[in-house]
Order: structure tokens, then sequence, then C-alpha cells
């Protein structure tokens, strides 16, 4: 089937297009907000060519198709609704107001999807700009001292580090039009004035103001708050004078409130989350370190499941900035390698030649980081192995954790990693990542599982 004609059928599996509230990609998924999830049928969407996997979360279905393949479907999905608006019936608003009213964790979960949707058009440039800064740390590694005072150094460093410079002004846009900003620029500008180095020349009850205080945390607190304020602003203010007032009430009622009250509080989150690492994670008590990297690791697969593992990049950045890279990021890549030795059990286990064929296809995705084909297509339709693969990162993790392992930047996971760790840890990693390969492996020999019938 082409992508056309998978969109086609897509669509009537969802409920047709006057069910479909909104539909997005997230790299290698296809997301759809549904008005009315009885109207959904799961297992045609899951049997229909393609399909890796599907993931209900309340009204939102998530198809999994791989990277690529994703963006490519939703593209589709979209030319052929986009000239078909739905009106919400009688039947779309009580749909919506019970699901407003519902207590299960919706309003909880809703948060960290929209933190995830602020990032996810920025992980490209994550991954793009990761693998240039790969080729500058091993070339810095092997060359030494000659090339990183070369000129060529410095260019591929400025172009390895651009995303990361001006991250708070592209976060700020996102996060304004994520919150239904009508003018998701102030949020950039806003971004720009929490880095600008002029907040230096700024005291405030005889403290310093400090550029980049709490990160990118504080973006996404003061850039929130902004949007509520426009939103009050534009309710109060004649139509006539919308487009003066609105914009300058806004930035100066929300650069106020960020410089005395959101961008501390921001430090003090960001500063929480410094602390919390050094002393988990990070902490030179072996103990502690290897524990906790035990529970990171092992509870990340269950994240990915729910899609709200996006959520955890704005702390990934923040360690980043703060002390050069992150060392949560190793842990939790384990959870993808102990997938890829829990599929090699399964490979070696089954005698169903489908199962087998799939999990040979996701192999290779698997080692380069991405995870999702295995999860969706193997390990979680079993059970057990799912399991092995938790169990097999939490010992991978606590391997990472004991070396303290730790890298330049986020975007790319799996072994392509490697290029990325700092410090000159990277054997550390390559031993992380044999650990986790044959714990998912040993763990989902020993629970074994239910061949699926032939």
């Amino acid at each position: 089937m082409t992508n056309k004609e998978i969109a086609e059928k897509l669509i009537g599996l969802v409920g047709g297009k006057e069910n479909i509230k909104s539909v997005r990609d997230c790299m290698t998924r296809c997301r759809f907000d549904v008005l009315d999830i009885s109207k959904v049928d799961l297992m045609g969407i899951k049997s229909l060519e393609r399909t890796l996997g599907v993931v209900k979360s309340g009204t939102q279905i998530q198809i999994i198709y791989g990277l690529g393949k994703a963006s490519k479907i939703t593209q589709e999905v979209r030319n052929l609704i986009e000239n078909s608006h739905p009106i919400l019936g009688q039947e779309g608003v009580v749909l919506t107001k019970r699901r407003l009213k519902d207590k299960n964790n919706t309003r909880f979960k809703k948060v960290f999807t929209r933190i995830g949707n602020i990032f996810i058009p920025l992980i490209p440039l994550f991954i793009s700009c990761g693998l240039v800064l790969a080729v500058n740390n091993i070339c810095s590694i092997y060359i030494g001292e000659a090339y990183r005072e070369a000129t060529i150094a410095k260019i591929i460093s400025l172009i390895g580090n651009s995303v990361f410079s001006i991250l708070s002004i592209l976060v700020g846009v996102n996060t304004a039009r994520e919150f239904g900003s009508k003018m998701p620029m102030i949020g950039g500008v806003l971004g720009g004035i929490l880095i600008s180095q002029s907040l230096s020349d700024i005291t405030l009850f005889g403290y310093q103001l400090i550029p980049s205080r709490g990160g990118i945390i504080s973006v996404i607190l003061v850039v929130s708050i902004a949007v509520l304020i426009e939103r009050a602003v534009r309710r109060i203010v004649p139509d006539i004078l919308d487009l003066f007032i609105t914009p300058l009430v806004t930035l100066i009622v929300s650069v106020i409130l960020a410089l005395f009250v959101l961008q501390p509080l921001g430090g003090i989150i960001s500063d929480f989350i410094g602390v919390l690492v050094s002393n988990t994670i990070s902490s030179d008590n072996y103990f502690v370190s290897i524990l906790s990297g035990a529970v990171c690791g092992g509870l990340f697969l269950p994240l990915v499941m729910t899609g709200m593992h996006q959520a955890l990049i704005p702390i990934h950045a923040d360690l980043i900035s703060s002390v050069g890279y992150t060392v949560l990021l190793p842990v939790l890549a384990t959870s993808g390698m102990a997938q890829v030795g829990a599929s090699i059990a399964v490979i070696r286990r089954t005698r169903n030649n489908e199962l087998r064929h799939i999990a040979k296809s996701g192999l290779i995705p698997g080692i380069l980081g991405i995870g999702e084909p295995l999860i969706y297509g193997v390990t979680l339709p079993l059970g057990r192995p799912f399991l092995g693969a938790c169990l097999g990162a939490s010992v991978g993790g606590a391997v990472m954790s004991a070396f303290h392992v730790g890298a330049i930047t986020m975007g790319v996971s799996g072994l392509p990693l490697l290029f990325l760790i700092s410090n000159g840890k990277a054997i550390y990693f390559l031993i992380g990542c044999v650990v986790s390969y044959v714990a998912g492996y040993i763990f989902t020999e020993l629970l074994r599982f239910d061949d699926p019938v032939l």
C-alpha cells in the first residue's frame, strides 16, 4: 500500500474525519486526538499494513510506523482532512466536557504531553547538531591540541552548538505556540530576554541578576504564564487596540514577573534537579549511584510506552547547560539496548516466522537507538520479554551510573551515543552497552514467553 492508501484506511479506522480532533507526527508515531474513542477500531489499526504498534492513552491514539514513515503518513492524513474540518455536534461537546472532568490523571498526562510537544520539532536539530559535535569530539580526542586550535575546529564547534546557543528562544516560541498564544514570537522574545547578558547589569534587592538563570525550565514557566496574561488582556482590550495594547502589556507584565518571581523559581527548580542528580546518579556513594541508575534505567521503557519520555528533555537540556553534559541520557539509553538483547532471545526461542521477521527487522534500528519497533512489535505484545528488557536496563543503568558516564548533547541514543560521551569515558559506555544487551537477553531467557500460534 502507498502512504496515501494507508492514510485513507487509517482515517476510517479512527472513526472518520468527523471524529478527528487533531493529528500530528512524533518522530516515529502518528498521533490522533479523537472525540469519541469508542469509534476507533484498534484491532483494525493494528492489522493495517506497516503498523508496528498502537498506544491508546485517553482519547489519544498513537500509531507506530518508525522514523520517516510516520511523518509521511501523517502528512497524507492531513492532506485528506485539511479541507473537511469537522464541526462539533452536541455529541462531541458532551464527550469533550466529560473528558475535561475526568479525574484519572488525564490532566497530569496532558502536562507531560505538552512539554514533549515543545521539544519534538527540535529533535531533528538536536540530532544533526549532535552528530556534528560527535565529529568534533572524535577529532579532539585523536588529533589533539593541533585540531582544537584550528579554524575548522572552531567552525565545526560553532555549527554543533548552534541550536543550543539559541535554545531558549526556540523553546520560547514553541511553548507559546503549544499553550495557544496568538503571537508565539513573544515567547521567543521572552526567551531572549532571559538569556540576555544585559541581565548581569541589573541588581534587584541587592542581588545581581544572572543570565540564563533556571535554564529551559525558567523559559517554559515564564512563557506559559505569559500566554495566560495575553488571554486575560485580550478579553478586556477593545479590538481596535488589540494589536498595540495586548503585546505591550503582555511583554511588560511577563518580564516583571519573570525577573521578580518566575526566573528565580525556575532557578530553584533547576538547582534542585542538579542537586538531585549529583546526589543520586552522580553521587560519590557507589551504592546510591548504582541504585539510582538501576531505577531510572528500569522505569524508562514504561515511560516510552506511554509517550511521556519526551518530558525528560528539559532535564537533559538543563544538565548540559549547567555542567556541560547529561549523565541521565546514557542511563536511559540502556533501555533500548536491553530491548535489543530481549529481542535476540525472542528470535532464538520463537518458532513463529512472522514474529522472527519482525524482530530481525527491528534489531538494526534498535541498535541505532530507535527502539519503538521492537517495543510495540515484539516485546510488549509478548509481555515477559518487555519485563526482561526493563530488568536488563536496570542492570545496564546501574553500570552507566557507577562509572558516571555522561553525554555532551542529546537527540542521539543507542550505540551512536558513543561518539558523544564526555570526559573520555567511551570505554565505560561500551561496557554498559554490552552489559545491557546481555542482561536483556538473559532475563528474557529466564522469564520465557508464550510463543504465538504459527
